[in-house]
């Protein structure tokens, strides 16, 4: 049984390259509502998987590094016990699984090959955007507001994050009002290559919980939770780190799971079209750390050991991240 450990981690150098025998042509590619679908057997021929097997509508392909699972009728999708949400349902079709190739181009394969992202690992700045602020409080609880946990949070990444050498570069570094726009504005005017990270809590209902992290939404995917608009379709700034984007996504949200431990839920790793993510020029993601409306996710919002285990979390992030794009250098030939 795999030992739980967040993806990118320990996939680092674990898949090998495409197999030779899975050429272009020999892609197994459906038409579903006008979208193309990849067979779950291509997938496990390119990545090597030793096996794919099926029970009822779960399907699992697994090799000794990854356990990815699949779940035919549902965007629901498992590498290595995280969860991932699809922007396609995975079809059914002549009894095979078929994944969207949306899916597979923007979300299985930079997670599964991180150093195939090209330019992604050549950076040593991180931008901290702490939602909220001033005369935006964010949601409230009786213990404070999400404002002041986000800067909380944020303040206590930048100290881990400058002891391991980073530079640091914070949209706001007081309780101040910043409009979206604005917290755009500060992270685009880092010329430097640059990482870009929101700082965010949840609020609904008194039920809900978890942590959950939103990627930019690719071209003709919509925002969670919603139906696709015509505005979906259009590219925006942000999109052009699709794929760095997921591997951000996917460090951070691991990373943040380990730290915080077995007992917190796990909500997946989601596309949205927030603003902040829509405009920003560099890898960006924002992390939503638990639900202030939630009455025990409150009470360890609010405590400094869970503080510190999420900043924890998220600092450890940047490093896995950069290390998991980085292309390595290829070894000397031997004579």
């Amino acid at each position: 049984m795999l030992r739980w450990v967040p993806v990118l981690a320990l996939l680092l150098g674990m898949v090998a390259g495409p197999a030779a025998a899975a050429s272009a042509s020999a892609w197994d590619i459906k038409k579903v509502n006008g979208d193309d679908y990849v067979s779950a057997d291509n997938i496990k021929q390119f990545y090597h998987f030793a096996s794919l097997t099926r029970s009822g509508s779960t399907v699992t392909l697994e090799n000794a590094t990854v356990l990815m699972k699949l779940n035919v009728g549902s965007t629901d999708c498992s590498m290595n016990n995280v969860k991932f949400v699809f922007s396609k349902s995975v079809e059914e079709i002549d009894s095979k699984a078929y994944v969207s190739r949306t899916d597979l181009a923007k979300l299985i394969d930079p997670v599964l090959r991180p150093r195939f992202i090209k330019n992604a690992g050549s950076f040593n700045t991180v931008v901290l955007d702490p939602g909220h602020g001033g005369k935006d409080p964010g949601a409230t609880n009786p213990y404070g507001t999400e404002a002041e946990y986000n800067l909380k949070i944020a303040t206590l990444v930048k100290a881990k994050l400058v002891t391991m050498g980073y530079k640091v570069i914070m949209t706001r570094d007081s309780d101040r009002f910043l409009s979206l726009q604005e917290r755009v504005n500060v992270a685009n005017a880092v010329t430097e290559n640059a990482i870009f990270i929101a700082i965010h809590f949840n609020s609904g209902g008194t039920g809900a919980r978890g942590i959950e992290t939103f990627t930019l939404s690719p071209p003709g995917v919509a925002h969670y939770g919603r139906g696709l608009v015509e505005a979906d379709k259009i590219e925006r700034a942000g999109n052009e780190h699709d794929s760095a984007n997921m591997a951000l996504a996917t460090s951070a949200h691991g990373s943040v799971l380990r730290a915080l431990g077995t007992n917190t839920l796990d909500r997946g790793i989601k596309r949205a079209r927030y603003t902040v993510l829509s405009g920003i020029t560099h890898p960006a993601i924002l992390l939503e750390g638990g639900f202030l409306s939630h009455p025990y996710e409150a009470r360890l919002i609010h405590n400094e050991k869970y503080q510190a285990a999420l900043a924890g979390g998220i600092a450890a992030a940047v490093t896995r991240y950069r290390k998991a794009v980085t292309p390595q250098p290829e070894a000397p030939a031997k004579p």
